[in-house]
C-alpha cells in the first residue's frame, strides 16, 4: 500500500468526505459525486487543499508572522486549546471571550462579550497576518472583516458554503467539519508550527556561532558570483544567452529521463481562427502535411517520452469555445498523458489587453489546484507555449540549463530580421537588453523599433510560481509594462511578456533560432507552412535545406484568400516556394497544380478578370496582370 493510499484512508476515517445535501456550484469541482442524497467530497482534492494551507501557514510561521485562530464550535474547545498551547499562541490567564464583530477593524478597543461562545486566540495585539477558522459560519463576521483588511483566511468549508463567503477565503479546505477531521487539521497545523520553530531555533544557533561580518561578506560574495555566472539582471532588463552556448543533455538515457521527469508542458488553446475564417480553434487547423498545431505538439512530447522512457504530461488550456474541437483532436492519442484545463474565455484568451497571457496561467494553475498536483508528482518546471507559434520546440537542453543554474524564469526570444542582420554577436555572446527592446509579437513594421521578439515560449519554476501566488504577488494590477517611456504603465500588445520577470529572482532570456518562431495569424502564414518549405519530424518543423536564404519569403495575399477555405480552394496544390523571395497576389487568381514560384512574383487580377495560373507553371521574377503575361 502506498503512502498516498494510507493518507486517503486516514482522511476517509475522519468522515472528511461527507458533505451536505446541497453542493454549491462553485464547490462542485471539489465534489466526487452524490450518494444517498448526500454530497461526497473528493478526498484527493481535500488532501491537496490541506497541503496548500499547511504550506502557507508554514511559510508565514517561518517569518515569525502573527496568527489569529478562531473557534466557533464548543465541541472543538479541547482540541483548540491543546493546539494553541503547544504552539505558544494561547495564554490560559487571558481566557477571555471576545466578540468577533468589529474585532479586527476596531482592534484598538475590543469589546468583551461573554454570551457568544466564540473564542479567539492570538499572539501580539497587532493585526494578524493570517486568520485560521476551524468552523466557518455562513455569515462569519471574521471572514468579512479579514477580507476588508486584506488578511488571508485559512478555513474549513462545507459543500454548501455561499459564494460571497467562499470567495473571501484565500485557502479553503473543503471537508466535513467533524471532530475527527478538526483534530487531524489542528494536528497538522501543530506539527507545521513545531517544525518551523525547530528549524528557526537551529538557524539561530548556527548564526550565533558565526561572526556577523563574515556572514555578510560571504552572502555578498555569493550574490555577486551568482550574478556573474547566471546572468541576473535588474528588473527592467534581461540577460539574453545564445542558444549555441547551452550544454547538451547527458547521453545517458537514465539521466536524461530523470531530467525530463521534472518537466510539464502547457499549451495555450484559447485562440480562435475567426480572423482566418476558420470556425474553431487555431490549433485545429492543418498546417503541415495533414498535421494540426495540436498534432505537432503532441507528437513532440510522445517522441520525447518514447525516446527516454519518461512521462512528460501535456496540459491544454481550453476555453468553452475551443474545448469541443480540441477533444476531437486529442481523441487520436488515447495513450498520451494529455490533461485539459477548462477556463473562462476572458481568463484564457490571448486577445485580451493583458501584458501577458502567461501571467494568467499562474493564477489559473493555483486556483484549480493543478499546481499542487504537479508539485506532488515531482514536477519542477513548466514550459508554457503560446497558441500562435507553430514552430515551438520542447527542448531538453534549455531545461537542463535552467536546472543547473537554478533559474526561475526564462523567456525564449529571437532577433528581429533587421537586428539579426546587423549584429551577429548575439549568436555567440550573451548581452543585456531592456524589456522595452523586446516586441511581444512579430511585425515587419516594428523591426526598426525592437531588437528582439518574444516567441511566447516561457519556462518557469513551479515552486517559484507557488511562492508568488502564496504571497499574493501575482495580480494583474501589479504588472507594469514599458513602452519605452519613463514610468509608463500602459498595457501594450506590442510589449513582451517579460513584464512578469520583475517577480522572479533569477531570470534570463535565451536567443533561439528564428526557425523556432512561426506565428500563424493569417492565411499567408498558412501558405508558408503548407508549401514545400517545411516538413515535420516527430512534431518538430524542419526547414527545407535547399533554401539558402535564411529569411522566409514575404507573402501578401488579397482578401480573396482571407479565409482558410478560400486558400484551399484557390490552390489545386500548394506551390514550390523554396526559391521565392516575395509574393503578392490580389484579385480573382487561381493556381494550378505543381506551380513553382521563384524570386519576386507579383500577380494582380484586374476587376472583373479571372487569372488562372496553369499546372506546372514556373514563375520567376514575374509581374502578371493579364493571361498573356504568364
Amino acid at each position: 500500500m502506498t503512502i498516498h493510499s494510507v493518507v486517503i484512508q486516514k482522511l476517509l476515517s475522519t468522515n472528511a468526505h461527507l458533505g451536505r445535501r446541497v453542493v454549491a456550484d462553485h464547490l462542485k469541482p471539489y465534489a466526487y459525486g452524490v450518494r444517498n442524497g448526500t454530497a461526497v467530497l473528493d478526498s484527493d482534492k481535500t488532501l491537496i487543499s490541506l497541503r496548500t494551507a499547511c504550506a502557507f501557514i508554514g511559510a508565514l510561521a517561518r517569518n515569525n508572522a502573527r496568527f489569529m485562530f478562531v473557534n466557533t464550535n464548543p465541541l472543538f474547545d479541547e482540541i483548540f486549546d491543546q493546539m494553541t498551547k503547544k504552539i505558544h499562541l494561547y495564554n490560559p490567564n487571558q481566557n477571555t471571550l471576545w466578540r468577533t464583530g468589529g474585532f479586527l477593524t476596531n482592534s484598538r478597543s475590543p469589546k468583551k462579550f461573554r454570551s457568544r461562545n466564540k473564542k479567539l486566540c492570538f499572539a501580539p495585539p497587532q493585526p494578524p497576518d493570517c486568520v485560521v477558522i476551524l468552523d466557518t459560519e455562513r455569515k462569519s463576521s471574521v471572514v468579512l472583516e479579514a477580507d476588508r483588511l486584506q488578511i488571508p483566511v485559512v478555513a474549513i468549508v462545507d459543500s454548501s458554503m455561499p459564494l460571497d463567503i467562499y470567495k473571501r477565503i484565500a485557502y479553503p479546505v473543503p471537508a466535513n467539519d467533524s471532530v475527527q477531521f478538526v483534530y487531524l487539521f489542528c494536528n497538522l497545523i501543530t506539527k507545521t508550527f513545531l517544525a518551523e520553530q525547530k528549524r528557526f531555533a537551529k538557524h539561530d544557533s548556527i548564526a550565533a556561532d558565526d561572526d556577523s561580518s563574515k556572514i555578510e561578506n560571504t552572502e555578498e560574495a555569493k550574490r555577486v558570483e551568482e550574478s556573474e555566472n547566471v546572468g541576473v539582471s535588474p528588473k527592467d532588463e534581461v540577460v539574453v544567452v545564445p542558444y549555441e552556448s547551452l550544454a547538451p543533455i547527458s547521453q545517458d538515457r537514465a539521466e536524461a529521463k530523470e531530467l525530463l521527469e521534472k518537466l510539464v508542458v502547457l499549451k495555450f488553446n484559447g485562440a480562435l481562427g475567426n480572423e482566418m475564417g476558420f470556425n474553431g480553434p487555431k490549433s485545429a487547423i492543418e498546417v503541415c502535411k495533414g498535421s494540426t498545431v495540436l498534432d505537432l505538439i503532441v507528437k513532440q512530447i510522445e517522441s520525447l517520452n518514447s525516446k527516454y522512457g519518461c512521462n512528460v504530461p501535456l496540459l491544454l488550456m481550453n476555453t468553452a469555445k475551443t474545448n469541443d474541437d480540441t477533444v476531437k483532436v486529442v481523441e487520436k492519442y488515447p495513450n498520451s498523458n494529455i490533461v485539459t484545463l477548462n477556463t473562462s474565455d476572458g481568463q484564457a484568451s490571448e486577445n485580451e489587453a493583458y501584458p501577458s497571457d502567461h501571467d494568467m496561467v499562474f493564477l489559473s494553475l493555483m486556483n484549480g489546484g493543478t499546481l499542487d498536483v504537479l508539485l506532488s508528482q515531482g514536477k519542477e518546471y513548466i514550459l508554457v507555449v503560446g497558441s500562435d507559434n507553430v514552430a515551438a520546440v520542447v527542448d531538453p537542453n534549455i531545461l537542463n540549463h535552467l536546472i543547473q543554474n537554478k533559474l526561475e524564469y526564462c523567456m525564449e526570444v529571437t532577433p528581429t530580421t533587421l537586428f539579426d542582420t546587423n549584429d551577429s554577436i548575439l549568436n555567440s555572446h550573451q548581452q543585456k537588453f531592456q524589456l522595452a527592446e523586446i516586441a511581444r509579437s512579430s511585425n515587419e513594421h516594428l523591426a526598426d523599433k525592437f531588437k528582439l521578439t518574444d516567441t511566447r515560449s516561457l519556462w518557469v519554476n513551479l515552486r517559484a510560481i507557488k511562492r508568488l501566488v502564496d504571497t499574493d504577488a501575482l495580480k494583474i494590477e501589479n504588472y507594469t509594462v514599458s513602452k519605452g517611456g519613463k514610468n509608463d504603465k500602459i498595457l501594450s500588445p506590442k510589449t513582451a511578456a517579460g513584464s512578469a520577470i520583475q517577480f522572479f529572482d533569477h531570470a534570463i532570456g535565451i536567443n533561439v533560432p528564428q526557425s523556432r518562431y512561426l506565428p500563424m495569424n493569417a492565411t499567408s502564414d498558412l501558405l508558408l507552412l503548407q508549401s514545400d518549405l517545411y516538413t515535420s519530424n516527430n512534431g518538430v518543423l524542419v526547414r527545407n535545406s535547399a533554401r539558402t536564404n535564411p529569411v522566409n519569403p514575404s507573402i501578401i495575399l488579397g482578401s480573396e484568400f482571407g479565409k482558410v477555405s478560400d486558400l484551399l480552394s484557390r490552390f489545386k496544390s500548394f506551390p514550390s516556394i523554396v526559391e521565392l523571395d516575395s509574393l503578392k497576389v490580389t484579385g480573382d487568381v487561381w493556381f494550378g497544380a505543381d506551380v513553382t514560384l521563384k524570386g519576386r512574383v507579383n500577380i494582380v487580377a484586374k476587376p472583373g478578370m479571372k487569372l488562372e495560373i496553369p499546372d506546372r507553371a514556373v514563375l520567376h521574377n514575374k509581374d502578371i496582370s493579364d493571361p498573356i503575361d504568364i
